[in-house]
C-alpha cells in the first residue's frame, strides 16, 4: 500500500529532517508543504536532502519566497528579517535554482496542497475555525493539506450545519478521512505547539487514513549551529520548548 510522507516547515533544520526521514521509514512519495529554509542553520543541506527524496512534490513557502526576493522582508518581524538576510548570503546558486522551481499549490487525487491556505497559498495562517471556514470555499477536492502555522491541526467541515470543527490530533492517532477536511502535519524543524519533537504525517490513500507522528531529535546540536552562524538567539531557544 502507498505510504506518503507529508511534512512542512523544515526551516533549515537538517537534524530534525533526518530524524523524521529515519522515523518514517520506507515511503513511496514525499509531499513537502513549503518553508524548507528560514530560521535554521542548514538551508543548503536541507534542500539537498529534500531533492533526493522519492516522487517529491515540494511547494514554496513564505521564507522560501523571501530568499528569492519575491517578498518584501519588511513584512517579516525583526529576527526573521535577520535570518532571511543571512539566508540570502549563504544559499548556493543550485539551492536558489531549486527554490525558484517550486509551485504555490498542487492537486494530487483527493488532495489540494498549499503552504498557508488554498486562498492565499504563501501567507495566510489557518489558526481558527473562522479562517478555516472561509478556506473551504477555495479548493474543489475533498481534502486540503497546509502548513505554515507549525501546529498539527485538523479542521472538519460539516455539510449539514455548515460549521467547522477544530482539533489537534494526538501523536500516533490514525484519522479516517471523511466529509471535507483541512489537515496540517505541524512543523519538522520548528514546532510551535509546546512539543519540541519534530512533527509529520503519513497519508495512506488506499485506506483513506492520515496518521500524525512525532520524533525527538538532538535539539542542542541545532541550537549550537544557530548560534555559531550568528542567527538570532530566540530561534535557538524556542526549539527546546516548541514555541
Amino acid at each position: 500500500m502507498t505510504r506518503i510522507l507529508v511534512c512542512s516547515d523544515i526551516h533549515a533544520n537538517l537534524t530534525a529532517l533526518d530524524a523524521v526521514l529515519n522515523d518514517a521509514g520506507n515511503v513511496d512519495t514525499v509531499w513537502c508543504l513549503g518553508d524548507v529554509v528560514g530560521y535554521g542553520p542548514d538551508p543548503n543541506e536541507c534542500i539537498q536532502r529534500i531533492r533526493s527524496l522519492p516522487n517529491l512534490i515540494c511547494l514554496i513557502g513564505n521564507h522560501d519566497a523571501a530568499a528569492l526576493g519575491l517578498l518584501d522582508i519588511k513584512t517579516f518581524n525583526l529576527e526573521a528579517r535577520q535570518s532571511i538576510r543571512w539566508l540570502t548570503s549563504v544559499l548556493t546558486a543550485e539551492s536558489l535554482g531549486f527554490l525558484s522551481t517550486l509551485p504555490e499549490t498542487a492537486v494530487e487525487g483527493d488532495m489540494t496542497l498549499a503552504h498557508g491556505s488554498p486562498r492565499v497559498p504563501i501567507w495566510e495562517y489557518l489558526l481558527d475555525v473562522f479562517s478555516a471556514a472561509n478556506a473551504f470555499d477555495y479548493f474543489m477536492t475533498a481534502y486540503c493539506l497546509v502548513g505554515h502555522t507549525h501546529i498539527p491541526t485538523v479542521f472538519t467541515f460539516d455539510p449539514e450545519t455548515k460549521g467547522v470543527q477544530w482539533r489537534m490530533p494526538t501523536t500516533g492517532e490514525r484519522i479516517e478521512l471523511e466529509k471535507r477536511m483541512i489537515l496540517n502535519p505541524g512543523s519538522v524543524g520548528q514546532p510551535r505547539d509546546h512539543n519540541p519533537d519534530a512533527s509529520y504525517a503519513i497519508y495512506q490513500p488506499e485506506f483513506g487514513s492520515w496518521e500524525l507522528h512525532r520524533v525527538a531529535y538532538d535539539v542542542e546540536s541545532v541550537q549550537q549551529r544557530i548560534l555559531k552562524a550568528g542567527l538570532p538567539q530566540r530561534h535557538a531557544l524556542r526549539l527546546a520548548d516548541g514555541w
